[in-house]
């Protein structure tokens, strides 16, 4: 997934297209969340002209995070399409808007662009649908347990429910 300026220049003609596997272990290192990546797909085109070249990106793939609440494997499946721009010549006379990056040296390299987009793509909380899993993490304990939103709402505090069948002696005089 490298190219050298001039290769892409004799490509500018004919165009670009291209349909890659990249390994997945080389993805693994670039965020302490990712406990595994499959191999990523990554197809795409680009458009070159004489000072720039703009990459149209499909990138497909699954990573494994922990889960939030227990901490077990859960994978995340991702599909990333993107459009990145890199100026051959940094003093080209374009507005910079954030979008394009200026090639350093001679080698266009869509690889630290691809990781960039995976690690954008991580989402903040992942959660397993089997909390039971083995080696997750314990959802009860001495005095304490997990409960979620819905639970918690229907649940009466002990010290109010005498309460409750105050207003039903009431009713019944």
């Amino acid at each position: 997934m490298k190219w050298t300026i001039h290769q892409l220049y004799q490509l500018q003609n004919k165009g670009l297209t291209f349909d890659e596997i990249v390994d997945g272990k080389e993805f693994v290192n670039t965020d302490p969340q990712i406990r595994r990546m499959s191999d990523v797909h990554v197809k795409g085109r680009a458009d070159i002209s004489s000072s720039k070249v703009t990459f149209h990106l499909k990138i497909s793939g699954e990573m494994t995070l922990p889960c939030a609440r227990t901490l077990v494997d859960v994978p995340y499946p991702f599909s990333i399409e993107a459009t990145e721009t890199f100026l051959f010549n940094s003093d080209a006379d374009y507005e910079d808007d954030g979008e394009m990056r200026v090639v350093e040296g001679e080698v266009v390299d869509l690889i630290p662009l691809i990781k960039e987009l995976i690690i954008v793509e991580i989402p903040l909380q992942v959660f397993s649908d089997d909390q039971q899993q083995k080696g997750a993490a314990p959802q009860s304990g001495k005095d304490w347990e997990v409960v979620t939103e819905e639970e918690q709402q229907e649940k009466v505090d002990p010290r109010l429910a005498v309460l409750e069948n105050f207003f039903k002696n009431k009713e019944n005089n």
